[in-house]
C-alpha cells in the first residue's frame, strides 16, 4: 500500500514537473512571439518598446523588441484611380498587392466646362531617415491614416486643379503631354494659384453669305464676329514666379516618384460633338484635297493644252525649217549650178576664144606657110619658069596615058589583011591615038623648058 502510494506521489510529482515545463515553454514562446519580428524587404518599420522608446528599422531581418508593437510601411506607396478598382481601397499593409490605394476615374472637369474620367498613378516615397519617419508617423500613425487624410486629397486636387488649366479641345488637340507634365510638377511642387477670366475674342476670319444675287461675289459679311473664351491666368508673386499651393505631404519628407495620366475619357457629348467635329474637319479636308486635285486637273488640262501647243508649234517649226532648209538647198543648189553653168560658159568661151585665138594663129601660121610657099614657089616658078609643075605635069599626063594603054582590052585573035588594014582594036590604032592625044598634050603644055638665070 505504502508502495502504491509513493508511485502515485512520483507520478504526481512528473506530471506536474512536465506542466510547468509546458507552461513555461509557453511563456517562452509567447514571449519570443512578442518580442521578435521579421522585417521585410521593400518596408520601413516603426517600432514601440514596453518601455516607452521607438526605433526605426529598415534593414531585412528578425528585430527584438520586448513585448512592444511596431508598424509597417511601404517603402514606396501608389495611388491609382483606373477602371476596374473598387472605391477607396487601401491596401497599405498587403505584400501582394502593387499599389497602396486603388480608385475608380475620378471625375474631372476641364476648362471649358467638359467633365471626363481620368486615370492616373502616383507614386510617393517615404522618408527613410529617424528624424523625419517618426515625424510621419506620429502625424499620422499608420500608412491608411496618410493614405486616406493626405496623399488621396493631394492626388485628387491636383488632378482637378491641372484640369481647370487646359480645355477639352486643347486637350485632345495635341495638349496631352503638356497636361501630363504639368500634373507631374503640380504634384511634386505645389498647385499652381490661377486666376479665371472671360475674355472676347474677335474672330480673324469673315464669313460673307450667298443669299443675295444682285451682289455677285461681293456678298456682305454676315455671323459673329466675336466669341467668349475662358482664360485661366498665373497668379504671379513678387519675385515674378507663380504662385503655388504647397503639398502638405512634402512637410514631413514625402517625394514625388512619378506621375502619370495613363486615360482620358470625356462625356458621351463631348465625343458626339468631336465626332461632328472630325467629320467636318474630314470633310473639309476632303473638300480642300478635291479642290486641290481639280485644281491639279485645271493646271493639267492647261498643261496639257500649253504642250500639245507647243508640239504642234514645235512640228510646224520643224517643217518649216525642213521646207525652208530645202528651198535654201534647192536655192544654193540652183545657185550653185548657175554659177557652175556660168563657169562653164565662161570656160567655153574661154576655151573657144583660146580656140579661136588658136585658130587664128594656126590660120595666120597656114596663110604664112602658105604665103611663104607661094613665094617659094613663086620665086622658083620665077626662076625656071615652073618648070617642075611643067615636067610634073607632063609626067603625068604620060604616066596616065600608059597607065591606059596598059589597061586596054585587046582581043585575043585579031583578023585582018587587005588595004583596008586590021580591024577596030589594034595596035596600030591604038598608036596612032596615041600619037594625037601626044600631039594635043604637045600644044597644050607648049613651054619653055630653060631656066631663066
Amino acid at each position: 500500500m505504502s508502495d502504491a502510494h509513493t508511485l502515485l506521489k512520483s507520478s504526481s510529482g512528473l506530471i506536474a514537473k512536465a506542466v510547468v515545463g509546458v507552461i513555461v515553454i509557453l511563456a517562452l514562446v509567447y514571449v519570443m512571439s512578442k518580442s521578435f519580428f521579421y522585417a521585410e524587404p521593400g518596408y520601413i518599420y516603426h517600432v514601440r518598446t514596453v518601455t516607452g522608446s521607438e526605433a526605426v528599422v529598415t534593414e531585412v531581418g528578425y528585430k527584438f523588441y520586448p513585448f512592444g508593437r511596431y508598424n509597417s510601411w511601404k517603402r514606396a506607396m501608389t495611388v491609382q484611380a483606373s477602371s476596374g478598382s473598387s472605391v477607396n481601397a487601401i491596401r497599405a499593409e498587403k505584400d501582394s498587392d502593387n499599389e497602396s490605394a486603388s480608385l475608380p476615374p475620378l471625375s474631372i472637369m476641364f476648362l471649358d466646362q467638359v467633365d471626363a474620367h481620368a486615370e492616373a498613378t502616383v507614386r510617393f516615397s517615404i522618408p527613410s531617415d529617424e528624424v523625419s519617419f517618426l515625424k510621419l508617423a506620429h502625424e499620422y500613425r499608420s500608412p491608411e491614416n496618410l493614405l486616406r487624410t493626405a496623399l488621396l486629397p493631394a492626388f485628387k486636387e491636383t488632378l482637378q486643379a491641372n484640369a481647370s488649366l487646359m480645355a477639352a479641345e486643347e486637350y485632345y488637340a495635341g495638349g496631352r503631354t503638356e497636361f501630363n507634365s504639368e500634373f507631374e510638377n503640380q504634384m511634386s511642387n505645389g498647385i499652381f494659384l490661377v486666376k479665371r477670366e472671360e475674355v472676347s475674342v474677335r474672330s480673324t476670319r469673315s464669313a460673307s453669305g450667298s443669299a443675295n444675287a444682285a451682289l455677285g461675289t461681293e456678298q456682305e459679311q454676315y455671323g459673329e464676329d466675336s466669341k467668349t473664351v475662358f482664360l485661366v491666368n498665373k497668379v504671379i508673386g513678387p519675385d515674378g514666379l507663380p504662385r503655388r499651393k504647397s503639398q502638405r505631404f512634402t512637410d514631413f519628407g514625402i517625394t514625388v516618384v512619378s506621375a502619370l495620366v495613363t486615360d482620358m475619357k470625356p462625356n458621351q457629348k463631348f465625343i458626339e460633338r468631336m465626332q461632328l467635329k472630325q467629320k467636318a474637319s474630314a470633310d473639309r479636308a476632303i473638300a480642300r484635297e478635291q479642290r486641290v486635285q481639280e485644281e491639279e486637273q485645271r493646271l493639267l488640262a492647261i498643261a496639257r493644252g500649253e504642250r500639245e501647243v507647243a508640239e504642234r508649234q514645235a512640228k510646224a517649226k520643224v517643217e518649216q525649217i525642213q521646207k525652208t532648209t530645202e528651198a535654201e538647198t534647192d536655192k544654193q543648189l540652183a545657185i550653185t549650178g548657175a554659177e557652175k553653168l556660168k563657169a562653164e560658159a565662161a570656160i567655153s568661151k574661154e576655151t573657144a576664144e583660146i580656140n579661136l585665138e588658136k585658130a587664128r594663129v594656126e590660120a595666120e601660121t597656114r596663110r604664112t606657110l602658105a604665103d611663104a610657099e607661094a613665094y617659094q614657089k613663086e620665086v622658083i616658078l620665077q626662076a625656071d619658069n615652073a618648070l617642075a609643075q611643067k615636067l610634073e605635069a607632063e609626067v603625068q599626063i604620060q604616066r596616065l596615058w600608059a597607065d591606059a594603054f596598059a589597061k586596054r582590052n585587046v582581043p585575043t585573035n585579031v583578023f585582018g589583011g587587005g588595004n583596008g588594014g586590021a580591024p577596030v582594036g589594034n595596035d596600030a590604032e591604038t598608036k596612032a591615038f596615041m600619037q594625037m592625044l601626044t600631039l594635043d598634050a604637045a600644044k597644050r603644055l607648049n613651054y619653055d623648058r630653060e631656066v631663066t638665070k
